[in-house]
């Protein structure tokens, strides 16, 4: 994949005709938060976009890359730190009319029926009971539930109340469509179902919908659903690279067209931009208080045993082979593929993972001697597992409070993110047998390992 690199920088970065007037421009959009005695977090950093007539759009990148931050900045439910958002060449700093959102949750009142649910917008309006009624069964009869107007939220399977949610925004009747990973929470048959209907919608001229722009982390959905794919940066988000789809419908995974964009995708995905322009590959160092990924040692040992097959051994192997054997979506392979790399176990770039010798080594070894090596791969590369053992090695009773290192983070980190990094290294630490950990109290301590 990595002799790719070059060609598609250059044949498929693509921007919208610049034909007539934009629907949305999003012009150097900033968004930090504040973190009280924390430095703001940045998590969108100079985004510039347009979304043009009749255009099914994907959002497409890691956990945390801002996706679902500018979809709610563009649905003007959250103001940007600077830079703006226009519709039809009008700042966007509340909820429009014209703009309607879907969100990941189906975020349904379980005490209104489907029909009040999809009436709530029209509500909000001010509109007469009786054209509400009127509007939402039209929308409930093109999403498809006709004959479920008077069930309850708790009588309908997922793939219902996803509808139920499209309905709700289709009967405002929107020029613009926002959606937030609208099908993540559904089993996968429901999901192309849903999908299906939506193409089929689009095309059918039902709605006044004239763009959809979606945030997912499933590279094939992306794919099947859209004419482009932005890909999003990750620390802060940003425009990464901007591919057009031109392949006709209905898309199938086995084109091969289809395979070469998930490579292509997988490529800007995986390659930082100084290795776009020949550098050569380095491992990234982490600060104390990096980002850990959520990554168990079982997923960690799984992926490397599974590199060193001898079909993958000694070879660059696509990372999507890897998600397909594995069965894996982009945000688990991401942060499995990133633990490696932080280990210093494996190196991914340009769409490739490649195993080293000591992750060649840790694969052959058996289970002590694996423990070994992770003890001191853990020690030399990861700043907060290293220190966390310097604490416990100067104290004498070797103990010390979990509080007191997630304080330490919390300066750095939001509260929950340093939970989950505290306790991705108290993991990782009690395999190697670095350190040991009570649950029950909270200490950590040097009272067990080796």
């Amino acid at each position: 994949m990595s002799e790719t690199i070059t060609a598609i920088t250059h044949s498929v970065q693509y921007e919208s005709p610049r034909v007539g007037q934009p629907l949305i421009q999003v012009k150097n959009v900033k968004k930090a938060f504040k973190q009280s005695d924390r430095k703001d977090l940045l998590v969108l950093d100079e985004v510039n976009l347009e979304l043009h007539e009749g255009e099914i759009i994907a959002l497409l990148g890691k956990s945390g890359s801002g996706k679902s931050t500018l979809l709610r900045i563009i649905a003007g439910l959250t103001k940007p730190t600077s830079g703006e958002v226009l519709y039809h060449g009008q700042p966007v700093d509340a909820p429009v009319q014209g703009l309607a959102m879907v969100f990941q949750s189906f975020a349904l009142l379980p005490w209104l029926t489907v029909l009040q649910n999809v009436e709530l917008g029209l509500e909000a309006q001010g509109l007469p009971k009786t054209t509400r009624r009127q509007k939402a069964l039209k929308a409930i009869d093109v999403v498809g539930l006709d004959g479920f107007e008077s069930a309850y939220p708790k009588e309908l399977s997922g793939g219902m109340c996803q509808r139920v949610g499209l309905a709700r925004a289709l009967v405002v009747e929107p020029e613009i469509l926002l959606m937030d990973e609208p099908f993540s929470a559904l089993d996968v048959l429901t999901a192309d179902n849903l999908r299906d209907d939506l193409l089929d919608l689009w095309r059918s001229g039902k709605t006044n919908i004239k763009n959809i722009l979606f945030v997912t982390h499933n590279i094939e959905e992306a794919i099947i659903l859209s004419d482009r794919i932005i890909v999003f940066g990750i620390n802060p988000g940003n425009v990464r690279a901007t591919l057009r789809i031109d392949i006709p419908h209905p898309r199938i995974e086995q084109d091969p067209k289809f395979r070469l964009l998930i490579d292509n995708i997988y490529t800007f995905m995986t390659t930082s931009v100084a290795e776009t322009v020949g550098a050569v590959y380095r491992y990234k160092p982490i600060t104390l208080a990096y980002r850990l990924p959520d990554v168990q040692i079982s997923e960690i040992t799984g992926l490397l045993d599974m590199l060193s097959k001898a079909e993958y051994r000694d070879k660059k192997v696509d990372l999507p082979i890897v998600a397909d054997e594995l069965m894996l979506d982009i945000d688990d392979l991401f942060s499995i593929t990133e633990a490696l790399e932080i280990l210093r176990f494996a190196q991914v770039s340009k769409g490739d993972i490649e195993l080293n010798a000591a992750g060649k080594a840790f694969a052959d070894a058996d289970i002590l001697e694996r423990k070994k090596m992770f003890a001191s791969h853990l020690l030399t590369y990861v700043p907060l597992a290293r220190y966390i053992r310097r604490i416990l090695d100067e104290r004498p009773e070797h103990h010390a409070s979990s509080e007191r290192f997630l304080g330490e983070l919390e300066d750095y980190l939001s509260e929950d993110a340093a939970q989950s990094v505290l306790r991705v290294v108290i993991d990782w630490g009690r395999y190697a047998e670095v350190f040991a950990y009570d649950y029950n109290t909270g200490q950590l301590s040097l009272e067990n390992p080796k």
